[in-house]
């Protein structure tokens, strides 16, 4: 069974348009400054800022694909991939996650899991032969385990 969706962040859209706007603000009151000395230092903290604006805007989505062998998982334009073997599923299970698990890409000591997540608390929790559990996050979770299972 093939399967793909994609969720949208919207509350991370928001942030980086914001963080956006923010940046662009310091720039400006900057170039009102005369010019200093060091422009080296200038140049530093644009390039941290360009980073931070790239970091934020790949997590502005998480696209989940199922094909015959495997289960791929995409956040925003593809900088952070997985996949994972549909072979090695032992179990797939809707669950809910606690607020505390936040978003993006996690991992949690205590519970031995990896949490990948844009937005809301639903997910599939699939757990694998070797032992690791992994969360999904998506608004569909129903459609996802059904999908995971069925391409078992």
């Amino acid at each position: 069974m093939n399967y793909k969706h994609t969720q949208i962040g919207y509350l991370m859209l928001v942030v980086t348009l914001a963080v956006l706007v923010f940046f662009t603000r310091i720039q400006m009151m900057a170039r009102a400054e005369p010019p200093s000395v060091d422009s080296g230092s200038n140049f530093l903290v644009t390039a941290v800022m360009v980073l931070i604006l790239l970091i934020l805007a790949s997590f502005y989505s998480l696209q989940v694909r199922i094909d015959e062998k495997y289960i791929r998982i995409k956040f925003g334009y593809g900088i952070f991939q997985k996949k994972f073997s549909l072979n090695d599923i032992v179990s797939a299970k809707t669950v809910k996650n606690r607020w505390y698990y936040g978003w993006g890409i996690r991992g949690w000591l205590w519970s031995k899991m990896w949490i990948y997540n844009v937005s809301g608390f639903d997910a599939v929790e699939i757990k694998l032969k070797n032992g690791k559990t992994y969360r999904i996050g998506t608004d569909e979770p129903k459609k996802l385990e059904q999908a995971i299972l069925h391409s078992k």
